[in-house]
């Protein structure tokens, strides 16, 4: 089954799911096109008041599919570069959206997945939730606005352990590190997300609009910018040699065997 964005009306909430249980909600350019339509909607609906993104089953998002990557290597660098816009697009939909948007993790979020809770104004996720950078084991670079989040909240040996490190964190680091906002016993991460976009929803709309507002104002320009450059950087990497020897030794289930000699060609 392909991926897709599941919509659902809670009350005055939003809950919007993504769908690909079988590959881990693995992400599709569809879903990133969907979910900014879908954010976009809810900006000017006012019946919703909140909206909550979550995955469907056992976990939030473990990315990009490879699958798909390893396509795109014999297609022009164009088309990832375009595939690259449309999760940028939701993205910036996140940041721009006047109503709280919260993320629910459960399982994994991991690369674009982990990316996308970033992007939330406030993240909720299950206490045995593991959040992992995965581009550089396979020799790809970060998208959907990791490095600008990761480097605006983190010292930089914390932002830079995480994306050149690619080892899973477990939800409890994140929390005392103030990207989680609050933990809850596995499979109630969405139930408590929920009850807070609840809570919110009965708020001042225009008030929280407004903090919203004042909070990213700042931060817009700088995204675009880093959005763009994760993009052509990202685009560069996947058509480098690493990235080719990256994608097929994971899929192969085999340690990859980077040129050491390459560098920066």
């Amino acid at each position: 089954m392909a991926a897709r964005l599941l919509s659902e009306r809670r009350g005055a909430v939003l809950l919007l799911r993504i769908s690909n249980p079988e590959a881990r909600n693995a992400l599709h350019p569809d879903v990133y096109r969907d979910g900014a339509a879908a954010l976009r909607a809810a900006g000017a609906d006012h019946g919703v008041r909140a909206v909550v993104i979550a995955g469907e089953g056992e976990h939030f998002s473990a990315g990009g599919n490879l699958h798909r990557l390893r396509e795109n290597r014999s297609a022009e660098p164009a088309v990832q570069a375009a595939s690259i816009d449309l999760l940028g697009a939701w993205i910036t939909a996140i940041r721009d959206c006047p109503k709280p948007v919260i993320a629910s993790v459960e399982g994994v979020a991991a690369g674009a997945g982990f990316s996308l809770a970033l992007a939330c104004d406030l993240l909720f996720a299950a206490e045995d939730a593991r959040f992992v950078m995965s581009y550089v084991k396979v020799g790809l670079t970060c998208d959907g606005g990791a490095s600008h989040f990761l480097a605006a909240r983190l010292p930089y040996p914390l932002a830079y352990e995480l994306l050149a490190g690619g080892q899973p964190v477990g939800a409890p680091r994140l929390h005392a590190l103030g990207l989680v906002n609050a933990l809850a016993p596995r499979g109630e991460a969405l139930a408590a997300a929920l009850a807070r976009a609840s809570e919110l929803a009965e708020g001042p709309g225009f008030a929280l609009g407004r903090i919203k507002s004042l909070l990213a104002a700042r931060e817009r320009e700088a995204l675009l910018h880093q959005l763009a450059r994760e993009r052509d950087d990202f685009v560069a990497a996947l058509h480098h040699d690493d990235g080719g020897e990256g994608i097929e030794a994971f899929l192969a289930r085999r340690p990859p065997r980077f040129n050491r000699e390459a560098g920066e060609r």
